[in-house]
């Protein structure tokens, strides 16, 4: 756990949920492990809260997880809770707080008679929360309302470092539409990168912040990520989810229009896994943008399962990926990312933290391919968004915007269907024609 509580977003979304719901439904909060659940549930529960308990279905005694085998006596239940944590329960103003609940499986089934009983009010926390053997046996409350909690995003680790101004200021240039500088662009760009490399998993920011040293900050890293490829052993003990985790990278560094699975996994296809990847999915350790095979408002009903991309939850995990077979990402490789000096073409890079900022936004991730009829390369564009029953396409770039071949014939294509075109990459905003060209720090207001 991170030594430090950083200002999280998704407080707002709880102070919400505790004033519409009041008491009448539980809340799920879901995430990668180490995307900081635990930590802001319980700051929520000191701040909103007379009092509250906490059990921590990784360490809770065998007496309490038993508690929850029979519920028809919740008195006893609270009574019982008490005793073991020593903390005094009052009507309405206290909090029951079930930690990692996929450790429980009863404990969450019981959620419906303890929200129907209306005493106290209920969150629970957990990865792996639909994993078949988690939710075996069991009948999901309808009473428990879900909320998705990302990696902290550049918003956030701006204001871990103390910056509480920037990006209200940049938001007000989006809405302008004016140029910011180039001097001024630069610097903010370098300020994302570094966001980039370190990432928004707390412990991660918390190095930084304790250290300014990328070793100890790529050494945090590397820990959640053998943690992430011991969850996936726990999904798929033949480790082929632990296969196709570490390829990542790689498959998105080969610019071709799908997860290519048959070169990861032999003697398998995109179809044959399409139950791992879900699961995969609902880790919420990795991103999955699907292709859209028509490409309209209503994407998700045009969804390929079998065509997709993979990114990670965290961009700076994918960069601690991206160096894996090194004891280290050495620190000349992080400062030549830093200052953009590295000499690779970090497309890929700037991709996944695309899909992280679209993900964490709410969106769905989807992309569109297509033949080019003169090259034997296929058109692509990277992201598409739905928008008051538009569409607006989106091109990654990781440095100018002197092309966007893609964007200008999928704008031929589906002229009448699209809202507005936007090219993301890392020069001053401005437009070409009827193209938005963002900085990529500008892409959560799209």
């Amino acid at each position: 756990m991170s030594d430090m509580i950083f200002r999280r977003k998704i407080y707002d979304r709880l102070l919400e949920w505790k004033m519409e719901s009041d008491g009448r439904t539980a809340l799920l909060v879901e995430g990668a492990r180490r995307v900081g659940k635990s930590t802001i549930v319980e700051m929520f529960a000191r701040k909103e809260y007379d009092s509250y308990i906490l059990i921590d279905f990784s360490t809770a005694p065998e007496k309490v997880r038993q508690l929850f085998d029979d519920i028809s006596d919740l008195d006893y239940i609270f009574l019982q809770l008490q005793l073991q944590y020593h903390t005094d329960l009052s009507e309405r103003k206290s909090l029951i707080i079930f930690d990692e609940v996929q450790l429980c499986p009863p404990a969450r089934q019981a959620i419906k008679s303890l929200v129907r009983d209306h005493r106290y009010d209920y969150i629970e926390t957990g990865s792996l929360i639909s994993i078949k053997r988690n939710v075996r046996n069991i009948l999901i409350p309808s009473e428990e309302r879900r909320l998705v909690m990302y990696p902290m995003d550049y918003e956030e680790f701006l204001w871990a470092k103390g910056d509480n101004t920037t990006m209200g200021l940049i938001k007000k240039v989006f809405d302008s539409g004016k140029s910011l500088g180039d001097e001024m662009n630069r610097k903010l760009m370098r300020d994302f990168r570094l966001y980039m490399l370190v990432g928004g998993m707390p412990q991660a920011v918390d190095a930084y912040l304790r250290t300014n040293n990328f070793r100890k900050i790529d050494l945090v890293k590397r820990d959640i990520l053998k943690l992430y490829q011991d969850d996936f052993m726990k999904i798929d003990p033949t480790g082929k989810a632990s296969l196709l985790f570490q390829a990542i990278p790689a498959q998105l560094n080969k610019n071709a229009s799908r997860y290519q699975v048959s070169g990861v996994l032999d003697n398998e296809r995109a179809d044959t896994v399409l139950e791992l990847i879900s699961q995969m999915k609902e880790s919420r350790t990795v991103l999955v943008s699907y292709h859209a095979n028509d490409p309209n408002a209503g994407m998700s009903g045009s969804r390929d399962l079998t065509r997709f991309k993979m990114f990670l939850a965290d961009t700076g995990l994918f960069t601690t990926l991206m160096f894996q077979d090194r004891d280290f990402t050495e620190n000349v490789i992080y400062d030549k990312l830093l200052n953009d000096r590295s000499g690779l073409n970090l497309g890929y890079l700037y991709e996944n933290a695309a899909a992280q900022i679209l993900a964490a936004n709410g969106n769905e991730l989807f992309y569109y391919t297509f033949p080019n009829e003169v090259t034997r390369h296929n058109y692509e564009i990277d992201f598409l968004l739905s928008r008051k029953n538009k569409i607006c396409p989106i091109e990654i770039k990781s440095s100018g915007y002197k092309t966007h071949a893609s964007l200008d014939v999928f704008s031929e294509k589906y002229s009448e269907r699209i809202l507005q075109k936007y090219l993301v990459y890392t020069k001053d905003y401005r437009k070409d024609k009827d193209i938005f060209c963002l900085p990529i720090y500008m892409m959560q207001f799209l």
